[in-house]
């Protein structure tokens, strides 16, 4: 039986609510427009610092909750708690917040708000959502065979 089949109704309703509160607050926010995430990260151009705000409030709260949720050992409808437990630097880590940081700077989309945006019916966005769908394909498919290789040495 897969996970998503053994999932209750409070469960399913919950998921809903903060996927609706989490894409309503990027559509407030501002986050959902391109054009002000790049005035955003263009430092030496007409830089826009509004959403400064936004990212500070969003790590405030992430503060919390993890500090929260460190005590708890299940969620509030009684799962079990699956915190990141790693924390270390590695090259893997890096390269891969580069990868995010320049599409995100390229498209001015990252992966929430591009579903946002795909949803509200902007073409852009649906290109952005497959482009990335068919990097996290690439991606699967050459950490396979990586993983191959390295049982086969």
């Amino acid at each position: 039986m897969t996970k998503l089949s053994t999932m209750t109704l409070p469960q399913r309703l919950s998921e809903f609510t903060v996927g609706l509160l989490f894409g309503l607050g990027l559509i407030l926010s501002g986050m959902t427009d391109p054009r002000k995430v790049l005035g955003f990260l263009d430092l030496a151009g007409d830089w826009d610092p509004s959403l400064a705000l936004v990212m500070g409030g969003a790590i405030a709260v992430g503060v919390l909750a993890f500090a929260l949720a460190k005590r708890r050992g299940s969620s509030l409808l009684g799962s079990p708690l699956q915190l990141p437990t790693n924390t270390r630097l590695d090259r893997r880590l890096i390269l891969g917040s580069l990868a995010f940081g320049i599409g995100w700077g390229m498209a001015g989309l990252c992966p929430g708000p591009a579903l946002v945006s795909m949803a509200a019916g902007q073409g852009k966005a649906l290109l952005f959502v497959l482009a990335m769908l068919a990097g996290m394909r690439i991606f699967d498919f050459l950490e396979r065979q990586t993983q191959r290789r390295i049982k086969e040495n």
